[in-house]
């Protein structure tokens, strides 16, 4: 029988922090850009930096919200038992990934992915950070355990 072992989650202030300062300057910097060729002869270029400063700003707050544990869908806890990977989402709910389950390491050894399917079929996929995790020990114990998922 394979022992269950559940990993509570924490806010990673540190890494959000991070991002916001990757983040930040750059959507102000493409919106600066924007604006100031907004009002020249080549403003076709204006609507470009627009999208990216509005891509850019999206995809940092929900980098950061996720980080933070704000958002409904972000996991606050994870299960890991056997063939089966159990997630507690900050909204309640719990989120079983029982079916291709794939496990995706960075080389840096900072952050990690889970990608699986639910009962239902649907895929999803997330990523931890290890500021997300209270002990080092733990990051590192979660690792070795989600290692026969590669």
């Amino acid at each position: 029988m394979v022992a269950v072992q559940d990993y509570t989650l924490v806010r990673d202030r540190r890494g959000a922090t991070w991002d916001a300062v990757l983040y930040v300057p750059t959507v102000i910097a493409l919106v600066s850009i924007g604006l100031k060729l907004w009002f020249s002869p080549s403003q076709a270029w204006a609507y470009v930096l627009f999208f990216m400063a509005c891509f850019f700003f999206l995809t940092g707050a929900n980098r950061i919200a996720a980080r933070l544990i704000i958002l409904p869908g972000a996991p606050a806890g994870v299960t890991v038992a056997g063939d089966r990977i159990s997630l507690r989402l900050r909204g309640g709910a719990t989120l079983d990934l029982v079916k291709n389950l794939r496990y995706f390491a960075d080389y840096a050894g900072r952050s990690f992915a889970l990608v699986g399917m639910d009962v239902s079929g649907k895929r999803h996929q997330f990523v931890f950070h290890r500021g997300q995790f209270a002990d080092p020990a733990h990051f590192q114990d979660i690792q070795g355990r989600l290692a026969v998922y590669k």
